[in-house]
């Protein structure tokens, strides 16, 4: 049964077997889309498992753990199925560890100012060792991931909007026209003038805004993540309303505007930017990847969480629940802060106060979008005790943002959680609730778990709290995705506690 083969491969840690892949790719099942590509050596062309066009004769395909790898391989990417738009793969699906954390750094940007080697030494492995690793689970080196990925971004650019060549050429981090062309010719076998004739005018957007799509494999309960970004949001900073998420971003002198929202039609958020300045494209998108959560695959999390009454009963109410993430580390850290030993409600118009008095100040939008998140250097050294804060919580947010500005302490991807954990609460006022809340929603780490929690106690202990070390226990057989337990068992709480009233 494929149904099977693909519980099987999940816990695989490279390309699945060719039988899984020919009976996936024959069902056009979208349950292994981005998970491998397929190449067609008489078309020289690679797709998606999805693919609506005709199947290829079995002898003429060939199968690749990435679309690096069937890139390097010579083949170009499909202009029908766009491979550019496959969901991505959880950084964290595959066995090694190491291999992990690479992907994790990776994805948030390492290679794009950074070489491999400085990628290495981050790992504490050589660049030759880290490059016999890479090609071993995902069939391609390190750099050639990320020029593949950078050349599919520039590929979507080139299908869903209508900027020049100079400026896609700077979102994909190259420094001319030319180098672009050359590159793009050699990596997807095609001129970027011919992906743009490819596409039709009207489906690309043009002028200030720009609109692209941003897949994602379902389920996915996109109203469960507005409405745990809606209680949290900052006026004059983030609006949520039933249908999107907006943000001001860039920088004061250059702000943008973005909005998110769902494609009723397509498993994808469409990302609005308004005023982006191309080269910040790429960080854009991670972020609202990282936000929503977009690169989990939810199937080996609800296996891990089967034998688990409680989880299980979750996961039947809410299949599309993910971990929400944050803009920023070091916002996130901030807000976790605010929010110790008060309500959501508290902490967000603690959050608000912070904003208002400390905030970075914009040209003036529309719609009341007018100011940045404090930075690090903003909040060091000012009276935060003027906004309602106790002394001692004001001490602390002083000296998180010290240990920031000064590099002591970062929100950066592909950290280990203990090691993470261990640097956060070596600061006074942070325990390990708040680091691994931050692990969870700023690292997007997935086996972040805060047990200290009062409701993942209670929760746990059927109303009455059960201890920290219970919790720990507790959840041991959940890993390493305890933190989609944290927001399954948060949702469970409120239909809990309303079964005890009745």
């Amino acid at each position: 049964m494929i149904d099977a083969a693909y519980d099987s491969h999940m816990s695989l840690a490279t390309l699945p077997p060719s039988n899984i892949c020919d009976r996936a790719r024959e069902a056009r099942d979208a349950r292994f889309d981005g998970l491998f590509f397929t190449g067609v050596t008489s078309t020289g062309i690679y797709c998606r498992p999805v693919c609506p066009a005709p199947a290829a004769k079995r002898r003429n395909i060939r199968y690749f753990a990435t679309a690096a790898a069937a890139a390097a391989a010579g083949f170009r990417p499909c202009l029908r199925c766009r491979p550019e738009l496959a969901p991505g793969a959880m950084a964290h699906r595959l066995g090694e560890a190491l291999i992990d954390r690479a992907l994790a750094m990776i994805a948030d940007g390492a290679l794009q100012d950074g070489s491999v080697d400085a990628l290495a030494a981050r790992l504490g492995v050589s660049a030759r060792q880290l490059r016999r690793l890479f090609v071993a689970a995902m069939g391609v080196a390190p750099l050639a991931l990320h020029t593949t990925r950078r050349l599919l971004l520039a590929k979507q650019l080139l299908s869903e909007t209508d900027l020049p060549a100079t400026q896609i050429a700077l979102a994909a981090g190259f420094g001319s026209v030319r180098r672009f062309n050359a590159a793009f010719q050699q990596g997807c076998g095609l001129a970027p003038l011919q992906v743009r004739r490819s596409q039709s005018a009207g489906a690309r957007t043009s002028g200030d805004t720009l609109t692209l799509r941003l897949c994602y494999r379902p389920p996915f309960d996109f109203a469960a993540m507005l409405s745990f970004l809606a209680k949290r949001a900052m006026p004059g900073l983030e609006r949520v309303d039933s249908d999107s998420y907006q943000r001001l971003a860039g920088t004061p002198q250059a702000p943008l505007r973005l909005r998110v929202s769902a494609n009723p039609r397509q498993p994808e958020l469409l990302l609005q930017l308004q005023g982006a300045d191309p080269r910040a494209i790429p960080d854009l998108v991670r972020r609202v990847r990282r936000l929503f959560d977009l690169d989990a695959d939810l199937a080996p999390v609800h296996r891990v969480f089967a034998d688990e009454p409680l989880l299980a009963r979750a996961i039947a109410q809410r299949p599309g629940l993910r971990v929400p993430g944050g803009w920023d580390g070091f916002e996130i850290a901030v807000r976790a802060i605010l929010g110790q030993q008060v309500s959501v409600a508290g902490a967000t118009t603690l959050a608000g106060r912070l904003l208002r008095a400390y905030g970075t100040p914009c040209a003036a939008t529309d719609e009341g979008f007018d100011r940045l998140f404090p930075t690090p250097e903003a909040l060091r050294d000012v009276p935060l005790e003027s906004i309602g804060l106790p002394r001692a919580r004001a001490a602390t947010l002083r000296t998180l943002a010290a240990a920031v500005a000064d590099s002591v302490v970062d929100f950066s991807a592909g950290q280990r959680l203990d090691e993470f954990v261990t640097q956060l609460c070596a600061l006074p006022g942070i325990g390990p609730w708040t680091a691994h809340y931050v692990a969870m929603r700023a690292l997007g780490h997935p086996d972040a778990f805060p047990a200290g929690d009062l409701i993942l106690r209670q929760v746990l202990g059927a109303g009455t709290a059960i201890s920290e070390r219970e919790c720990e226990t507790r959840s041991q057989p959940w890993r390493p995705w305890r933190a989609y337990a944290v927001l399954h068992l948060w949702h469970l709480s409120g239909d809990l506690a309303k079964e005890r009233k009745a």
